[in-house]
């Protein structure tokens, strides 16, 4: 099936032994990360850096899992194997707990996949296919939309409390993975059943040139609230998975770039504004038929999106639009007082003297220490080979180990991020600041277009690099 597990080991060495300055203070950074969760979270979900304790959200060693490939990646052999031991000794999914189907698959689903595809260990593989099973009630619906909550113990799937709704980034960003799993176990299910969501998306009225709301109806199978578009949460990995599903498949689904197409147009005409007085160009929201000049952090994957679009084929032009929307992503950045990105920003419209370009609400204000802008600074320096895309990432780094390393051991997300003095510490570690931002800070400042080749791996939405399939 693959190349033996020394290979694996020897490719995996050479990363390693070519660390520059820049990558070994990612490791660093890792490092004291995982020091805090390995002393006060071991085997738990999250850390709770403050507190030096930790906390439970599906109660399957969340970042552990997550963090897997990264640690592969930065060559920490030592970190890599007492993982895995905790992952062959303590990590069971016959456990009465409900898990988000989108949040599990894209993480614990996901990191699994690519452990498993970078090391060669099929411990990895074994326990995927096991947790893909247990995902696959959600997907029996009158509609075949997936409910967003399934208990991996019991088989019991439902919606939440609240709605009898889906988003729509939740079940159009599962694919990627579902359709690994087949490829690679030979069972069809997972594929079918995620792949007819995204058909019977495809069909669905509602949309807008292209663009999506934020809501399904998992019993009737409709788009609800209508008329409210966004590139933010709840729509946002759905055009991210119509391009990389494109890509993963060796370009042969001609629907999955149609749509993807359709929608970059759809965003140029509704969603692009420019900023005063830089100038900046930025996505925004349309609220039936309003515009809003707010753009959450989250959009900052498309920059990524686009170049990588570029890079297989798609119209230069995307790439243009890639370069101005990584610009305004740093300065999300560069114009906060600690050099960290709000969660959402508001854009000024107006001319007028003395006033910024990136407006920040008081509710608003927090960093989650997210991925978003460093993902795309990657792309956008791997296929341009501008270094001053190192030169940000670099200081978006100093500005986390200013701001949010905690010294006993972590990071933690703050809740102001114009307080400098105040910055707020929060008290949580998110899985994926050592399931992405380390990992694509890691890869931003590597210069070697063959670590996790973009013609070779394509990453989901939880940076999880998984193989393009070669031609059949």
């Amino acid at each position: 099936m693959l190349f033996g597990l020394r290979s694996y080991v020897h490719m995996a060495d050479e990363w390693a032994a070519s660390q520059n300055a820049r990558q070994k203070a990612v490791v660093d950074a890792f490092l004291h990360a995982w020091a805090g969760y390995r002393k006060f979270a071991w085997g738990h979900d999250e850390l709770k850096p403050l507190t030096r304790s930790f906390s439970e959200w599906f109660g399957l060693g969340l970042t552990l899992i997550d963090a897997l490939d990264t640690m592969w990646i930065l060559g920490l052999k030592k970190e890599f194997q007492e993982a895995r031991k905790w992952v062959s000794k303590k990590l069971r999914f016959r456990k009465d707990v409900d898990v988000n189907l989108f949040e599990s698959t894209i993480r614990i689903l996901g990191g699994l996949l690519s452990a498993f595809h970078l090391s060669g260990d099929v411990l990895f593989l074994k326990k995927a296919e096991d947790f893909g099973n247990r995902l696959m009630p959600a997907f029996r619906t009158p509609s075949k939309i997936p409910y967003s909550i399934v208990n991996i113990g019991t088989g019991v799937a439902h919606p939440p409390r609240w709605t009898s709704d889906s988003t729509v980034s939740e079940v159009t960003s599962i694919q990627l993975e579902f359709r690994e799993l087949s490829r690679l176990t030979g069972d069809k299910t997972f594929q079918e059943a995620a792949e007819e969501v995204t058909r019977h998306v495809h069909g669905l009225h509602g949309k807008l040139d292209g663009l999506v709301p934020m809501f399904i109806n998992t019993d009737r199978g409709s788009f609800t609230r209508l008329g409210v578009f966004t590139l933010g949460a709840g729509a946002d990995s759905y055009y991210e998975y119509l391009l990389k599903q494109w890509i993963q498949g060796g370009k042969k689904e001609r629907q999955l770039l149609e749509d993807y197409l359709e929608a970059v147009n759809g965003i140029r005409k509704h969603l692009l504004a420019r900023s005063e007085p830089r100038k900046l160009t930025f996505v925004g929201e349309l609220n039936h038929g309003r515009f809003s000049a707010r753009m959450d952090h989250l959009v900052c994957f498309l920059p990524g999106t686009l170049a990588l679009g570029a890079h297989h084929g798609l119209p230069a032009e995307h790439m243009k639009l890639a370069q101005a929307l990584m610009d305004t992503c740093y300065q999300m950045y560069r114009q906060m007082e600690t050099g960290l990105s709000p969660e959402i920003a508001h854009f000024n419209l107006h001319r007028t003297k003395a006033v910024k370009d990136v407006q920040v609400k008081a509710a608003d204000r927090h960093n989650l220490l997210r991925p978003e802008t460093v993902e795309s600074l990657f792309y956008l320096h791997r296929l341009t080979g501008d270094r001053k895309y190192q030169d940000w990432g670099w200081e978006i780094l100093r500005s986390f180990n200013t701001y949010t390393r905690v010294p006993s051991g972590g990071y933690s997300s703050i809740s102001n991020v114009q307080d400098p003095r105040h910055p707020q510490p929060r008290d949580k570690m998110e899985s994926f600041f050592l399931g992405e931002t380390l990992k694509y800070l890691y890869l931003l400042f590597s210069d070697d277009p063959d670590l996790l080749s973009l013609d070779t791996y394509v990453f989901n939405t939880e940076a999880h690099p998984l193989p393009i399939w070669a031609p059949s």
